[in-house]
């Protein structure tokens, strides 16, 4: 009973410490993700993956596009998936709430004060201050994502990819998400023909 009770306690403990974690983790991406969607998957990854180990790259890039082909805002799906994940519905409520808690403060507080200060010009050299740190931190990301389809799939085919979704996207302007949800057909197709080929091998 006295051991029970114990390992009861450390549970309980260690689910605490996780929620801290979870709400320190999403609050701080909340809070400095500056520009919303694009400026906040940089600090999602640093926090999730880099820090916490709660998804490794390859499954965060998963994420990521799934979440991408869903309606609403890129950081409170991340923020919902990874608490559910790491500490089930406590924990995507959470994560959730504290991802979203920094930005309607702040808009509560900056919708109140706006009328005095937007003349002013150090208002207009922050923002312009902030957009090549944000910028620099989606290259960043965006050549780690690019390194690892280099890896997994030979840099000619992920040049040569890249080259025709950059395309679609700025010259044709299809919609990322179509995009995303027709790459993932074509690899469900493909890998169920390469399935049905190793049956038809089999003896």
């Amino acid at each position: 009973m006295l051991v029970n009770n114990k390992n009861a306690a450390k549970e309980e403990q260690n689910n605490g410490k996780q929620q801290l974690h979870l709400f320190l983790a999403f609050f701080r991406v909340g809070i400095l993700g500056y520009g919303g969607g694009p400026g906040s998957i940089p600090l999602i990854h640093k926090e999730v993956v880099d820090k916490y180990n709660w998804v490794n790259d390859e499954e965060f890039g998963d994420i990521l596009a799934l979440g991408n082909t869903l309606p609403g805002p890129i950081a409170t799906k991340l923020a919902g998936y990874v608490g559910h994940r790491v500490s089930g519905l406590s924990g995507m409520i959470n994560a959730v709430l504290a991802v979203i808690f920094p930005t309607i403060f702040l808009m509560i507080v900056l919708l109140m004060s706006l009328s005095s200060v937007r003349e002013f010009d150090w208002v207009n050299g922050m923002t312009a201050a902030v957009i090549p740190v944000v910028g620099v931190m989606l290259a960043v990301l965006t050549w780690q994502f690019f390194e690892k389809a280099g890896k997994g799939m030979g840099w000619l085919q992920t040049i040569i990819m890249s080259s025709i979704i950059l395309i679609l996207l700025e010259l044709i302007g299809v919609h990322p998400g179509i995009i995303i949800v027709s790459l993932i057909v074509l690899a469900l197709v493909k890998r169920d023909q390469g399935d049905r080929a190793k049956e038809g091998d089999a003896p």
